[in-house]
């Protein structure tokens, strides 16, 4: 009986096939546990896969998996602050738990105002406040740029992160900027009503959007907040909000839109800031952007901005605020 015999072409492939097939296998093997399981599973947040080239020995050219993480380019974002990679052992490992109820009991206890002499070279500078500062890199970085000139607020609602901000700051020797552990639903005003200097920036960048309509009410920006905010803002001060979610931030806008009788958008003011046909500021006039900016971005998001400036008056903008170009506080 004659056997069959395999033509060089089928030969060809099958030999291909297992080289391939063990080419693979050894190289899952020598990935670390964690990387394997994310290389076999469903892409994950924050996480892109890139196709790179590489030559082969025979010449022909492979496409490889390289697995690139955006909280690596968050570290080379802020590569200048230095931040060292481990923790005090009084702090120890900072877990972050992602989304809060900011309508728990305990956290409904407003915060202790801090003696600002102490967190402060000069409490008489003026005051800009990030609300839901998070590991608060975005403002030690504007305040290592602005030591003698300005004053950095954070306001965090997971106490470690606001904690280990203050070890990272202390480590840098940063006067100038300060973390507080606070639900700004109850303590934005008693804390910053109290800062001796004028308040002239408040910013709230991708909060957390509480998706579910029924959550709705634990969202940050809320009428009591947003009018406390313009009340104390300094004639001429600034709001910057924004979020990587349309539906978020059109709550955002509308809610700040009602003050217009007392802030006006930037791009009335410096037609130099570029807005898109729905009102959006086109770029970040921050100078840097927030990590869970560059998180989304790196997944191919859209950040919809805002900023506004309060009116010197409390009437239609005036002469004065019609500045031919706004400086960013």
């Amino acid at each position: 009986m004659a056997m069959a015999v395999a033509s060089p072409v089928t030969a060809t492939a099958t030999a291909c096939r297992k080289i391939l097939l063990t080419h693979f296998a050894f190289r899952k093997l020598r990935q670390p546990p964690t990387t394997r399981r994310l290389v076999s599973s469903v892409q994950p947040r924050h996480h892109c896969y890139r196709a790179a080239a590489t030559a082969s020995s025979a010449g022909a050219v492979e496409q490889e998996v390289q697995l690139i993480r955006s909280p690596e380019l968050v570290a080379q974002e802020y590569a200048d602050l230095s931040l060292a990679d481990k923790f005090s052992e009084e702090l120890g490992h900072v877990r972050i738990r992602q989304h809060v109820n900011p309508l728990r009991s305990t956290f409904m206890v407003p915060a202790e105002v801090p003696d600002w002499n102490e967190v402060y070279k000069d409490p008489t500078l003026p005051l800009m406040v990030d609300i839901g500062c998070g590991s608060g890199r975005f403002l030690m970085w504007l305040a290592k740029r602005n030591p003698s000139s300005k004053n950095y607020l954070g306001l965090e609602i997971r106490r470690k992160l606001a904690e280990r901000a203050n070890y990272w700051a202390n480590d840098l020797a940063l006067n100038n900027v300060h973390f507080v552990f606070a639900n700004v639903t109850v303590s934005f005003k008693q804390l910053v009503s109290a800062y001796p200097g004028p308040l002239m920036l408040v910013s709230i960048l991708c909060p957390d959007p509480h998706f579910k309509k029924k959550y709705h009410k634990r969202r940050v920006v809320q009428k009591p907040l947003v009018e406390s905010i313009v009340d104390i803002l300094a004639p001429g001060g600034q709001v910057f909000i924004q979020s990587d979610v349309l539906e978020l931030a059109i709550d955002m806008r509308d809610q700040f839109d009602a003050k217009s009788n007392k802030l006006i958008h930037v791009d009335k003011i410096d037609p130099n800031l570029s807005c898109d046909t729905e009102g959006w500021l086109i770029s970040n006039p921050m100078g840097i952007r927030t990590e869970r900016e560059i998180h989304a971005e790196f997944e191919g998001a859209r950040i919809y901005r805002r900023m506004y400036k309060k009116c010197v008056q409390l009437s239609m903008p005036s002469a004065a605020d019609q500045e031919s170009q706004l400086v960013i506080f």
